[in-house]
């Protein structure tokens, strides 16, 4: 590879880790609002189906991310990726602490009643969140690979959807467990916001896969790659 092609392959993986990072520290900011996604009025456990916190929204696509670094860059620039997120969202909740702890003047748009009503279960909600997605996401990654050992680089699409499967039903059991356990959710609400929050994420997966697809495609055109071959950025 030549080094204009290595200067290239670094900037689209730092646009990446960029976009990556983003969407993580979003869905820690906003998930206390929640919304009705189906159209229709099922219910499971006393919550309509896809009653789900916005934060969820963002989330999708860091697992397709990683999934797209996880094949084109490699398993040791996905875990960086992961890392340098956790540490964005231990960072952003620095801000918001100190944030907090600044009086708002008696002009200020946004009170400090306000402010704390908003942010005020963040420091929660990233703790709870660095610790379930940090877990899922290194078994996305180590799943993935499996798969991508096994299959000896073919049928994207089975470690894809599989490593993104199972990985998500982990992060969303786990916070909802601790958002239940911290009171920031009613425990009543647990079996369904479980539920709905894996169904969407499933079905998510299944719709990205394509754009998994065309973007490895691209990839592998534009850098000249064969199956199962990494780009080496060193």
């Amino acid at each position: 590879m030549t080094l204009k092609d290595k200067l290239v392959a670094q900037r689209i993986y730092l646009l990446l880790g960029a976009l990556f990072i983003t969407s993580l520290v979003v869905s820690n900011l906003i998930f206390q609002k929640f919304f009705h996604w189906y159209p229709f009025d099922i219910e499971i456990f006393g919550i309509k189906l896809f009653e789900i916190s916005v934060g969820i929204l963002p989330y999708p696509i860091t697992f397709l991310i990683t999934d797209l670094i996880s094949e084109i860059y490699g398993k040791k620039r996905a875990n960086d990726v992961v890392t340098v997120g956790v540490f964005a969202s231990i960072f952003s909740l620095a801000i918001i602490f100190t944030s907090a702890s600044v009086p708002a003047t008696s002009w200020s748009y946004v009170d400090d009643t306000m402010f704390q009503r908003v942010f005020g279960n963040s420091a929660i909600a990233v703790f709870a969140s660095m610790l379930t997605y940090l877990l899922a996401q290194l078994i996305d990654i180590q799943i993935y690979h499996f798969w991508k050992r096994l299959t000896k680089g073919r049928h994207l699409w089975l470690r894809n959807n599989f490593s993104t499967w199972f990985s998500q039903f982990v992060d969303t059991f786990t916070i909802t467990f601790l958002l239940c356990l911290f009171g920031i959710i009613p425990w009543v609400n647990f079996k369904g916001l479980l539920i709905s929050g894996f169904l969407f994420k499933v079905i998510v997966a299944i719709c990205d896969t394509p754009l998994l697809y065309l973007g490895v495609y691209l990839f592998k055109k534009r850098f000249n790659l064969k199956v199962n071959e990494e780009l080496d950025l060193l």
